[in-house]
């Protein structure tokens, strides 16, 4: 009797009783998560076609939209309490869910590299305007240590940062924003009229839509797995209507995120229009000085930390503990994103690297269509979950890979690829269609599956049916039943 490496102690089901974050909880860490570089950039080449009431208009349409969609695969972590990269061997399978989860993994690393390179530069700043001390390496070294140690110490750690940076980030925004907008006042510019490049006609549209999917692009992946974060919200056990079992998930994806990402690409058009650079840093330096440059740089510091635990660490190391099995745990897996994170050496290859991310963003987004078809449309939320640690059960498929899944990813990442602008829903509904299509008339016809084959509320639901899963420890148990949580 062996344990297989399906069975790794940090990707077993979340037990009720286990998920500790609510939704005061969640909306913290939204906030905190969406206080990145990136939604700055996009205020400032908004700016530059549009007018901001425009571009704030656009991103609101697509950050809710983003929102909604992360709802829709969150709640494979809420009903089944489902980390990302163990659910998709449902659509990849035991083996091919490593191929897209680690081009995931890597990619959140990467982006940890680049917002510590980005957190360090903040904080050598703070420390050279306070003390006069310039080493941005050591702060990098330093930064990073403190954000990997945050993490690994557990999902309570990160969510207690996260009320700890979550007003701190809101405060100091809202003076960054009074800050930027007085200074463009003195340039003579009204912030809310002001257009760099106007534009008219059918360039108004295609600039509105451009911000639209870049905004929701940008989540993309994080919409394919917010499972591993999901499956720690708190959700009522028997509850069968959707939005009410999904409801602490949908104030942090629904309002907390539209109403941050929105600020914050506000403050990066007040930035472009202030200063013409919709970096923040760079902006700060030329409204302000000495304590209050300071004070301000702070927010970048917490905002590039708060990012970084719950968007980056958590996802690669659960990934990487999930390619490792029990020999790679959680904390093994959070030290290799930061390692994989800096050894790219993000402060050298920000400009190649930058690009390269967005891209791979826009190809990942394939998988959040089919996740939605494998887990709604095919499954109906029925999973059999103890399947899913079993190298010998259902989702083996041809030695571990279901060619359904990964050849609906090539062709919907290819899809987004080609038509960059609008790639996550380009993504998604190639991904979705082709999937659905793929599986359900040829591949599950070669590879029954039991949910959809019988499809029991009983037998494969989670959460709404009140059960937590019960995984055995060893792989020659010849059959693993579902148990129902006590109370």
């Amino acid at each position: 009797m062996k344990k297989t490496y399906l069975k790794s102690p940090d990707l077993l089901p979340i037990a009720h009783k286990e998920r500790k974050i609510g939704r005061f909880g969640f909306s913290n860490m939204w906030i905190g998560m969406a206080v990145v570089l990136a939604a700055f950039a996009i205020g400032g080449s908004g700016v530059q076609n549009l007018s901001l009431g425009w571009v704030v208009l656009a991103t609101l349409i697509g950050a809710l939209a983003i929102g909604f969609f992360i709802t829709l695969t969150g709640d494979i972590g809420i009903e089944h309490g489902l980390s990302f990269p163990v659910y998709m061997r449902a659509p990849f399978g035991t083996l091919g869910t490593h191929i897209p989860s680690i081009v995931r993994g890597i990619t959140a690393s990467f982006w940890f590299g680049i917002n510590t390179y980005f957190g360090s530069a903040a904080l050598n700043g703070i420390l050279f305007t306070l003390f006069g001390f310039d080493n941005w390496f050591l702060c990098y070294v330093l930064f990073a240590a403190a954000q990997l140690i945050n993490t690994s110490l557990g999902i309570k750690a990160v969510e207690r940062f996260a009320d700890l940076a979550a007003p701190i980030i809101i405060l100091i925004s809202i003076w960054i924003y009074t800050s930027l907008s007085d200074l463009a006042i003195q340039e003579g510019r009204n912030v809310w009229s002001w257009i760099e490049s106007p534009v008219t006609g059918a360039a108004v549209f295609t600039a509105f839509v451009v911000v639209i999917f870049t905004n929701m692009g940008f989540w993309a992946t994080l919409a394919a797995d917010i499972p591993s974060i999901s499956r720690f919200v708190k959700a009522p056990q028997h509850e069968k209507n959707w939005f009410k079992r999904n409801k602490n998930a949908i104030i942090g994806n629904m309002i907390a995120l539209p109403l941050t990402q929105t600020f914050m690409v506000v403050i990066g058009g007040v930035s472009y229009i202030a200063v013409k650079n919709y970096d923040p840093i760079v902006a700060l330096q030329e409204a302000a000085s000495g304590i209050v440059l300071a004070v301000l740089l702070i927010m970048i510091v917490f905002a590039q930390w708060s990012t970084n635990v719950s968007a980056n660490l958590i996802p690669a190391a659960t990934i990487f503990s999930n390619v490792g099995g029990p020999k790679v745990p959680f904390y093994v897996g959070v030290i290799m994103a930061g390692v994989i994170g800096t050894v790219v050496q993000p402060w050298n290859l920000f400009n190649i690297i930058i690009p390269f991310l967005l891209t791979i963003g826009g190809i990942l987004s394939a998988i959040v269509g089919i996740l939605y078809a494998d887990y709604y449309l095919l499954r109906k939320r029925r999973v059999n979950v103890p399947d899913l640690y079993e190298s010998k059960g259902q989702y083996r498929y041809l030695n571990g890979v279901n060619l359904a899944g990964m050849f609906s990813w090539i062709v919907g990442g290819l899809a987004a690829f080609w038509l960059s602008n609008y790639s996550f829903i380009v993504g998604f509904v190639v991904g979705a269609a082709c999937y659905y299509v793929l599986a359900k008339y040829w591949w599950f016809k070669k590879y029954p599956q039991s949910e959809i084959q019988n499809p029991s509320d009983e037998l494969f639901l989670g959460i709404t049916v009140g059960r937590d899963w019960i995984i055995l420890d060893y792989e020659d148990e010849e059959e693993i039943l579902p148990e129902k949580a006590v109370g």
